[in-house]
């Protein structure tokens, strides 16, 4: 049977738009819990499949279909892929960040924008690698608990930053460094609990990119979102935590939680996991349905990965994850600025009326000349056409009013 390119193309596409990240995570859970390490190698240069996946026991996803199309479509190339581009891949990272109060009477969004972390941290690796830490603190009930994570984020984070130095792209200091981020999560929601600046009706939600050589780590606790560039197609790093999400509101009712008719978790908050609020979780120690533990990704870049976008409910309320990486991928296409590209979604998003506060930061991950080059070349928008003699001379007649 003869194949076109045209149809293997569209194939490849489509296998790109149905395998989001999440998908993933939430259908290997069950493996999990069961005490198995399941690790998803990437299959090819086009499809967002990630090294590295390790799961929360308590989310789990019914969309089966969905995880049964991932499989589908890795056995399809996983014969022709003979070696990963990740391993010559080295990040080329710059960032730029965008902040605004927009509709709302305070500005509760704290962020963290570091380029070169092992420079912030004062100390250097045997061999250069890239490091950077990006970190997004969406607050409500004031702005205390997401100004108390940005201030002490060093402290609270990095505790082990020896840890860092030892970076080796083997599993074991992947575990590792995964465990530790989570743990800084757990102890970051400890600390809000006894600082007596930050009330206990006060919280917050976080979301933090660590790149540490040609890995990217993502924790998230709460609605604010990750997306990764490939090629053009979004992936979502993270998953929104509202009390709506299937997942999560399955985790809530168990607890003992309920979610209003209006979404929200016990009549009060709008995310099902949060730091903070602990006027919701006391007695400490105690079960509750708001929860601080996060969700982590760990992805091995590859030469594929252009920007990783990361921003508050604000951005992402009124637009979605691909639309977010069109308008970034124009932009740095057109002046390679990620600074006026994180200023274009806060742009976009007020022009949708986002009722909320904005912040976004762009991560460029690959030169702009590796971004134009993965793109098609540009359709004609009109088809050059002549006319007839006859038909200019009676336009010429209408123009100059015969």
């Amino acid at each position: 049977m003869i194949v076109s390119q045209n149809l293997v193309t569209e194939a490849e596409i489509l296998c790109q738009q149905s395998i989001p990240m999440l998908d993933v995570k939430y259908h290997l859970c069950v493996a999990h819990e069961h005490g198995v390490k399941v690790e998803v190698s990437p299959t090819s240069n086009g499809v967002p499949i990630f090294g590295h996946v390790r799961v929360p026991s308590e989310s789990v996803s019914a969309e089966t279909t969905r995880f049964e199309s991932v499989v589908s479509c890795s056995e399809m190339i996983e014969d022709s892929i003979l070696e990963t581009p990740a391993a010559k891949f080295t990040p080329n990272v710059r960032s730029g960040c965008c902040a605004d109060i927009g509709a709302r009477k305070s500005m509760d969004d704290e962020h963290i924008q570091i380029d070169d972390l092992a420079a912030h941290l004062g100390f250097v690796f045997e061999r250069p690698i890239p490091s950077a830490f990006y970190a997004v603190f969406d607050g409500h009930g004031g702005p205390n608990a997401a100004a108390f994570l940005k201030n002490n984020a060093m402290t609270l984070f990095f505790e082990d930053a020896d840890m860092l130095q030892s970076y080796d792209a083997d599993a074991l200091f992947l575990k590792r460094l995964e465990d530790c981020h989570r743990r800084a999560f757990l102890d970051a929601d400890l600390a809000l609990a006894v600082e007596q600046s930050v009330p206990g009706y006060c919280g917050t939600t976080a979301l933090t990119a660590l790149i540490l050589g040609r890995h990217l780590l993502v924790a998230n606790a709460g609605d604010c979102r990750a997306v990764l560039c490939r090629r053009g197609v979004a992936v979502d790093m993270s998953q929104d935590h509202r009390p709506s999400y299937t997942p999560e509101c399955n985790r809530v009712m168990k607890s003992g939680g309920f979610i209003d008719a209006e979404g929200y978790l016990n009549g009060t908050l709008s995310v099902s996991r949060a730091l903070g609020d602990w006027e919701l979780k006391v007695p400490l120690g105690s079960g509750s349905p708001l929860i601080a533990d996060p969700d982590v990704q760990v992805v091995t870049l590859t030469e594929d990965d252009e920007f990783l976008i990361i921003g508050c409910d604000g951005i992402w309320d009124v637009m979605s994850s691909q639309n977010a990486v069109s308008i970034v991928r124009r932009g740095l296409r057109r002046h390679d600025d990620p600074q006026q590209c994180a200023k274009d979604l806060v742009k976009e998003a007020l022009r949708l009326h986002t009722t909320d506060n904005l912040t976004a930061i762009v991560i460029c991950l690959s030169s702009v000349q590796s971004i134009a080059e993965s793109c098609p070349p540009q359709r004609r928008r009109f088809r050059a056409c002549s006319l007839s003699e006859e038909a200019r001379n009676r336009l010429k007649s209408l123009l100059e009013g015969n």
